[in-house]
């Protein structure tokens, strides 16, 4: 067995696995919330890593029994069985073991967490806010398919359609993980609604992606928070203009304000008020993270650097490139309309290429 040499960190991962299985049952660990949340997510890592380990593990000992057989067995069919079986787990092993080694590498802690989306028109006056509308609508048909579940928590409408700003916070299952991918800024390429002689224009939007901070993330001080309270604007009935709901939040110590105004409920505004300015605090520092893995990472694949053109949306030629990895894809509409899965896997699969040849595993 000296050639697989995985197997070799088997025994370590599943003593750390069983360590951890018995901690989280723990009332100490239980009781420091910040520490058990840790440790949940660090079990099902390990679990995962395990179970792949246990797969790849009965893959070679079926190679080892298939040796054996073939050495002291005489019956025909026994032999060929045992063939068939050594064929079969040779061919599978080099797939388990990539995946094995993907699993070994760190993951990033923020990618379970569910996250803040900020979409603004760039240049291009008129077109930009009908082009942030149309991401938008691209990212809310994404989490649809996705089954996430997506709130807006504050809108700036544009002049001619689309918005000048919207903000919503996206729930579900590893929603960083995979939203991470979109920060940046989206260009489009078309014949605006306004133009009247038919020229192409470019026009842009950013996006950024935050990862959402839980309430034990970050420390807010009640004394380091100035609350305003004003009238909505906008869609929303017989409150609107009448009633002071909407929530505008200013953290004195770093100059961050963040507003909502998407419910009727002020107690509701402050409290997804209060998960937006937590969200915020707590990027500044996150970014700094991928300040790191910018200077390391020749592609910047998930570096969220705000400022990085990382896709492009071609209509006369019905076009989609993605910048970071040089992907050209012929299916403008359907990406438009939610469809960008296939991007963000091939950007999700250069990305643990790299973090492969880092780890050196």
């Amino acid at each position: 067995m000296a050639q697989y040499e995985l197997l070799n960190k088997f025994e370590s991962i599943k003593h750390r696995f069983e360590e951890v299985e018995q901690l989280i049952t723990d009332p100490e660990v239980i009781n420091d919330m910040k520490r058990y949340v840790k440790l949940n997510q660090e079990y099902k890592n390990l679990e995962k890593l395990v179970t792949v380990f246990k797969e790849y593990k009965n893959m070679v000992d079926s190679i080892e029994s298939g040796k054996e057989i073939l050495e002291e067995e005489t019956d025909a069919e026994l032999l060929e069985m045992a063939k068939e079986e050594i064929e079969l787990a040779e061919t599978q092993i080099p797939e388990k073991e990539q995946e094995i080694k993907l699993l070994l590498v760190p993951a990033d802690p923020e990618d379970s967490k569910n996250c803040i989306l900020e979409i603004r028109a760039g240049t291009g006056g008129d077109e930009a806010s009908i082009f942030a509308g149309d991401l938008f609508r691209m990212y809310t048909k994404f989490c649809e398919k996705k089954g996430w579940r997506m709130e807006i928590s504050n809108v700036n409408e544009g002049t001619s359609g689309g918005y000048k700003e919207i903000v919503a916070s996206i729930s579900g299952e590893n929603v960083y993980g995979v939203m991470k991918y979109e920060s940046g800024v989206h260009r489009v390429q078309r014949v605006p609604q306004t133009e009247t002689q038919g020229r192409v224009h470019t026009s842009a939007a950013t996006v950024a992606i935050l990862p959402e901070a839980e309430e034990f993330d970050i420390e807010l001080k009640e004394s380091d928070i100035r609350k305003d309270t004003y009238c909505s604007s906008g869609p929303g009935g017989q409150s609107v203009n009448t009633t002071y709901s909407a929530i505008r939040l200013t953290h004195i110590p770093t100059g961050i304000v963040v507003t909502c105004q998407d419910q009727k409920s002020q107690l509701k505004n402050l409290a997804k008020a209060m998960i937006e300015l937590r969200s915020r605090i707590y990027a500044m520092e996150h970014q700094k993270y991928l300040d790191e893995i910018s200077s390391k990472r020749k592609t910047m694949v998930s570096t969220g650097d705000r400022s990085a053109k990382i896709r492009t949306y071609n209509y006369p030629q019905g076009r989609v490139t993605d910048h970071r990895i040089n992907l050209t894809l012929y299916n403008l509409q359907a990406i438009v309309n939610g469809d960008i899965d296939e991007i963000i896997e091939k950007l999700m699969i250069e990305e643990n290429a790299e973090k492969l040849k880092e780890a050196e595993i």
